[in-house]
């Protein structure tokens, strides 16, 4: 059987097998918490009994995917070059309130005035992920406790900003501050047309968001970028033995910065599609968490955009059926529970999986150069 299909079949098969070990134990989660698995499971998979039901359900899984997979693809970014950068949570906050501001200060045609909220969103993200950056290769200071430093600092600041200098005009009674409401120019048009095309009723509230497709164009561009340029090959080189990189022409320092600032930008875009395409602001109540989610969804997808892709999915299926859960006595924490023992378990099986391929070169190694001596291969 040749290399790369053994190990893809590896690779499926530690999957299955973790989400089928996530089921027993979470199982066991819900008959503790003393309700019936078979009644959580079956919620599970309710969407509803009438087609309306059924496009809200899909609805609201697909668009919490939506940011869990950008969140996704900004922390692939930095683990490809060995780069643990937990100020996603952070980036994006502090880009979502500076780019809803901006948006509300001026009034241009659809186009231009969606472009620049973009253009800033990304600017501040990779802007606030380059101080760690430099840190790093300037003072040698570890990303992963400059960045959750720089989370706090950001979750704050945001907070201060939309209570303070971006705070909009506030209703009276109003518990929540938000910036003012954006333009309609620069409300990003939603993809109801898919559900209709299918003669099918819209969903409810802002519908299918829009910013969908600026997702999947950017799992695109990172994975062309990463698997097929220059960029992406000294990106890995440099994360694997920033030694050899050195020798063979690459400046890993830059290559730091680059990383660092590209999955800072690409963070600064989280909050985007729920900006542009439901509250057109950004509030007090703006969604939390988004961030960290990214490490889980990213881990689980094996920071590859299509496997980032379908670990966003997961979670957006099993965030919307909080609802259905609740409707049959199942507390909700049941969802937390499913969706850490599944990243725990896929990452485990991941690396036993790519433990067993790894043996299998070296045996299949050996026995070509025809000796019983193990000879050793690099994964």
């Amino acid at each position: 059987m040749p290399a790369g299909l053994y190990r893809a079949l590896l690779t499926v098969a530690g999957a299955v097998a973790a989400i089928v070990l996530a089921v027993a134990i979470s199982s066991v989660a819900i008959s503790a918490a003393g309700a019936s698995p078979q009644a959580a499971f079956a919620a599970l998979f309710n969407f509803g009994d009438s087609e309306r039901a059924v496009v809200n359900g899909i609805t609201q899984m697909i668009n919490r995917a939506v940011p869990l997979f950008i969140a996704g693809l900004a922390v692939a970014v930095g683990f490809r070059m060995n780069l643990f950068n937990i100020g996603v949570e952070g980036q994006y906050r502090i880009a979502a309130v500076c780019a809803a501001y901006v948006g509300t200060l001026f009034t241009a045609p659809a186009p231009i005035q969606i472009l620049v909220i973009i253009v800033v969103a990304a600017a501040v993200g990779g802007l606030y992920a380059l101080i760690p950056a430099l840190m790093k290769v300037g003072r040698g200071v570890n990303e992963v406790i400059s960045t959750i430093m720089l989370n706090y600092i950001a979750i704050n600041l945001s907070t201060f900003l939309v209570r303070g200098p971006f705070m909009g005009e506030r209703e009276q009674g109003q518990l929540t501050t938000s910036t003012a409401t954006l333009p309609e120019s620069a409300w990003f048009p939603n993809l109801n047309v898919v559900f209709e095309m299918f003669a099918l009723p819209s969903p409810r509230g802002g519908g299918l968001w829009g910013f969908l497709v600026v997702a999947i164009l950017l799992g695109v561009g990172v994975w062309v970028l990463l698997e097929r340029t220059r960029f992406g090959f000294d990106v890995k080189a440099s994360g694997l033995n920033a030694s050899a990189a050195l020798a063979s022409g690459v400046n890993p320092k830059k290559m730091v910065i680059s990383a660092m600032v590209l999955s800072g930008a690409i963070a600064g875009l989280i909050g985007l599609p729920e900006i542009l395409g439901d509250k057109h602001n950004f509030g007090s109540n703006f969604t939390p968490g988004l961030g960290f989610l990214g490490i889980a969804v990213a881990l689980l997808g094996r920071n590859k955009p299509a496997g980032i892709a379908v670990a966003a999915l997961l979670f957006g299926f099993l965030d919307r059926a909080q609802g259905p859960l609740q409707f049959a006595d199942v507390p909700p924490s049941v969802i937390a529970i499913m969706q850490g023992t599944i990243v725990l378990l896929v990452v485990v099986a991941n690396e036993i999986t790519s433990r067993m391929a790894l043996r299998r070169e070296e045996r299949r190694a050996a026995q070509q150069l025809g000796t019983n001596t193990p000879v050793e291969v690099k994964a």
